[in-house]
């Protein structure tokens, strides 16, 4: 019965995270309140600050997660790659987890939420763990992993404004899959 009760426990709190990264996503942590998610969850607001303490530590959560979600299969995608073709492989995955509506908004959500010094610093965390994925599996040049890192952030905006559903030259031109072979070049030899 213990058992039962700790796997119950355990569903609810993966239900109330899924939750809480859709409202999140789409409202940002101050459009949306506790009561919301615990209402969808069919769960009190009490249990909700029983699980998670504070909303702002219901939100760090699902960064964290967000972000480390995102590094995993980034890495998961470079496998046993290295230099451009890893950078390649992650490329594509990043590409391809775009149209999850949920992950990139909240990586704009946690970044619009920086204001705040305690999100700041977690969000930084989760950054710079993003970074050091990339730069430790490609093994590429500072330059490089900061020219795929600011595509990515493109790409981003890119999404979050739907700009591929757009039928105008400049969305299509913003929109247009960058080719590996671009980073070759961009080392911080070039970039002296």
């Amino acid at each position: 019965m213990e058992r039962a009760r700790r796997l119950a426990g355990v569903d609810r709190r993966e239900q109330v995270l899924k939750i809480a990264a859709e409202e999140f996503a789409a409202h940002g942590l101050h459009g949306v309140s506790a009561e919301v998610i615990a209402r969808r969850a069919g769960i009190t607001h009490a249990y909700v600050f029983r699980l998670f303490g504070t909303k702002k530590q219901l939100f760090l959560e699902v960064v964290r997660r967000a972000f480390a979600a995102m590094a995993d299969g980034l890495a998961e995608a470079a496998g046993s790659a290295k230099g451009l073709q890893a950078l390649a492989a992650m490329g594509q995955r990043y590409h391809d987890s775009l149209s999850d509506r949920t992950l990139l908004l909240l990586q704009l959500q946690a970044f619009a939420a920086c204001g705040d010094p305690e999100l700041r610093a977690a969000v930084r965390e989760c950054f710079g763990e993003l970074w050091r994925t990339v730069s430790d599996r490609t093994g590429l040049d500072a330059v490089q992993i900061k020219t795929f890192m600011a595509y990515g952030m493109l790409l981003n905006t890119s999404a979050a404004l739907g700009l591929a559903d757009l039928e105008a030259d400049w969305a299509a031109q913003a929109t247009t899959r960058i080719q590996t072979g671009l980073f070759e070049h961009l080392t911080s030899e070039a970039n002296r």
